[in-house]
């Protein structure tokens, strides 16, 4: 697929909309809008690898349990992440490699804080491809 996301206008808050061959793809491309939101990525070495594993009730709260998970490591790991390998994705669990560095006040400045994923307008997609949509709450 040639777009990997988009952004989506929203009165209050900032929403994205990720694309992906299969499922795995848009969930990754998801997290990497995220991060492209709170910050450059190209100033973000992928050094570090982190293992994230979440568990919802269907594929709707597992995007949003992944990307608030990503959120939090941000938060209190001070974690930029611009590498996602999804090994293991189901209705119910998700299980990646993310990959990434501790943020550096000199090298990278943030753009966007982001609070939360939401459910508001939230949509998973098939058609040619999977498109997620998900509004963060900054």
């Amino acid at each position: 697929m040639a777009k990997r996301f988009e952004f989506i206008d929203h009165t209050a808050d900032i929403g994205i909309a990720a694309y992906g061959a299969d499922l795995k793809e848009a969930f990754s491309n998801a997290a990497y809008a995220l991060f492209s939101l709170m910050v450059d990525l190209e100033d973000v070495g992928a050094a570090i690898c982190h293992e994230v594993e979440v568990i919802a009730e269907d594929r709707m709260d597992l995007l949003v349990a992944w990307l608030n998970e990503l959120i939090y490591l941000f938060e209190t790991e001070n974690m930029l992440f611009k590498s996602f390998e999804i090994g293991e994705l189901t209705e119910t669990r998700l299980r990646s490699s993310c990959y990434g560095e501790k943020i550096d006040p000199e090298r990278h400045k943030i753009k966007t804080a982001v609070k939360a994923a939401t459910y508001h307008m939230l949509k998973i997609e098939e058609g040619d491809g999977f498109r997620v949509q998900v509004l963060f709450d900054i």
